[in-house]
Formats: structure tokens, sequence, C-alpha cells
């Protein structure tokens, strides 16, 4: 480890524009994840004719789920991936600073670890992994 090079003011500056770019992304997907659950509601349902008279999700709605569920892991994935990199980009450095050059090497391994991603409701998830598709 000792043939890193590192500017630490430089690696701050980054951290801090990714950082405000990832919360930019964060809230994004907070807003479109309430936008979905919205416009799948207000798509309406499907009534059955010949009763009882039951109500289903719409084919709109339906879509709109469809679509939150398939894509939901990789949202969520990519958001622990951001959080992981910037978090051990920051304590890498911290460490390297400090002239603590093992410990800087281990927050570097560990923030190239996957993520665990389990999403509400699958009991039990599956660990780590990207995109799936």
């Amino acid at each position: 480890m000792t043939g890193w090079d590192v500017d630490p003011a430089g690696v701050y500056s980054v951290l801090s524009k990714a950082g405000t770019a990832a919360k930019s992304m964060s809230d994004t997907g907070s807003a479109m994840q309430g936008n979905l659950e919205e416009a799948a509601s207000a798509a309406g349902t499907l009534t059955s004719q010949y009763g009882p008279y039951s109500s289903t999700v719409g084919l709109v709605g339906s879509a709109l789920g469809l679509f939150a569920q398939a894509w939901g892991r990789d949202l969520l994935y990519i958001a622990k991936r951001t959080s992981k990199s910037l978090d051990g980009a920051d304590q890498a450095t911290r460490c390297y600073v400090t002239g603590a050059l093992e410990q800087a090497a281990n927050a570097q391994r560990e923030a190239a670890k996957e993520p665990k991603v389990d999403l509400p409701g699958e009991g039990g998830g599956h660990g780590g992994g990207g995109p799936q598709r």
C-alpha cells in the first residue's frame, strides 16, 4: 500500500459533489415511489359486472406495480452501492491521512464488497448482487 498517492483535498472535493448528486438521486427515487403509488391508485380499478361486485387493480395500476417490482431491487442496489462507495472512500482517505495504511486498505476492501439488498416483504431476500436481468 505504500504506492498510494492520494490528494485528500481532491478526494473530499469529489466526495462532496458526489454526495450532493447522491442526495438528489435519493430524493428523486423517493418521489418516484410516491408518484407511482399515486398514479396506480388514480388509474382506477376493474370491477366485475357479474358479482360479487369486487374491484381489483386496473391494467395501468397493475403495470405500474410490475414496473416498480421489476426495477425496485436495481434502484435500491444503486443507492446502497453509491453509499458504500462514498463512505469507503471517505474512511480510506481518513486512514491514509493518519498513516494507517492497513486500515485504509481494509476500508477500501470493505467498500468494494457487494451491498446486501433486501426489499420489504421478500422474506430473507437475496444478498448482494446488482442487476439480475
